[in-house]
Parts: C-alpha cells; structure tokens; sequence
C-alpha cells in the first residue's frame, strides 16, 4: 500500500481551490469526521431521529461487540492508532438544525478524508479519499460542500471551530500533522501581526 505525502496533497488540494475559487486563507485536515452532535433533531451521532430505526437496532448490537473487541485490541496491542477507540467523537457540532450548517458537516462526515478549505468569501469541503491505495497515482479530489457569499460561516483557524450568523458552532479536533501545521501558521501570524504594528507605530 502507498502512504499518503500529506505537504504534497496539502498542496493539491490548495492549487485545487486556487483553481476553482481563489487562494484560500488556509486549507485544514479534518481527517476522518465523527464528531458529537448536540442540535435538535440529531442523535449524538449525527443520525437523524426516527430514521434507520431497525439499521440502528442491528447497529447497537454490532457497537457492543465492537466495545468488546475494542476492549481488547487496547489490552494487546501496542500500537496507538491500532488500539484508538473506533466510536470516540472527535470535536462538537452544537446549535438549532441549521440546514446549511447541517450540509456541510454532513458532507464532511462522508468523505474517507477531509479537508477544509476556506476564504473570506468561501467554505468547501473536499475530499481526498482514503489514507491508503494500491497506486502512487495522485488521488482525486472532490468537493463534497460549497458555499459562497456573505452568508459563509467565519472559520476561526487557531481555534479549531467553525461558526455561522445565528450561533451554529463546529469545533473539530486536528487531526496527523495538522497540530504541527496550525503551530506554524500560527507563529507566522503572529509575526506578521507584529510587523504591522511595528509599521504603525513608526508612522506615527
């Protein structure tokens, strides 16, 4: 199996969004996405109520022996990424069923891996597809979620949410290298922002 080059697809997927928008301010993994619903309507899963209700049934059985054998892979294995809890959630979704809001995590809960990519004047999803595949060929990106206009939500990059006008709130937990990657824009920020008051304080 080929490993993703995850600097390499970072990079495509922001020459993607140059090409089919503009340069976005930043481009995140969000990685596989499971996060834990607090919104009206919505189990904590994400599944919609009074939907699925025999799917759920078998689902809980095939959960509690999952439980079990989760239980004991952590007991003997010695990897981490092996031993993770496969039903943990990662991150919070919270606010009133925004339909909007709704479509663009549900849309990034389907992708294999996503990521977020975003502007000032836009929000996408995409999707890059699994972690591993059988070629070395570059691994085609689709957008699952777009939206643009003035109605975006504001992505707050260093604090890991994503927010619309009427409080519906996403935070996501980073995901790999992304911890590592946020640190640096980061740093940069910062020092750019430092810069700039520097200017200004030598202009006046």
């Amino acid at each position: 199996m080929v490993e993703p080059n995850y600097p390499e697809l970072r990079q495509r997927v922001r020459d993607f969004a140059v090409d089919r928008w503009e340069e976005p301010e930043a481009v995140v993994l969000l990685g596989k996405v499971r996060p834990a619903f607090d919104v009206p309507g919505r189990r904590e899963d994400g599944t919609v109520k009074g939907k699925r209700v025999i799917r759920r049934f078998f689902w809980n059985i095939v959960r509690g022996v999952g439980r079990v054998a989760g239980f004991v892979i952590v007991l003997f294995a010695a990897n981490d990424a092996i031993s993770r809890d496969m039903f943990v959630r990662d991150g919070s979704v919270r606010g009133t069923a925004n339909v909007k809001a709704l479509g663009l995590i549900d849309a990034a809960r389907r992708a294999k891996r996503a990521w977020l990519v975003y502007s000032q004047s836009y929000v996408a999803v995409l999707d890059s597809g699994s972690d591993f595949t059988l070629s070395d060929a570059p691994r085609p990106l689709t957008v699952l979620w777009h939206e643009q206009g003035p109605d975006v939500p504001i992505v707050h990059r260093f604090e890991h949410r994503v927010r619309w006008p009427d409080g519906f709130e996403y935070t996501y937990d980073l995901q790999g290298d992304e911890m590592e990657v946020a640190g640096r824009d980061r740093k940069a920020w910062l020092w750019r922002d430092r810069r700039k008051a520097d200017g200004e304080n030598r202009e006046s």
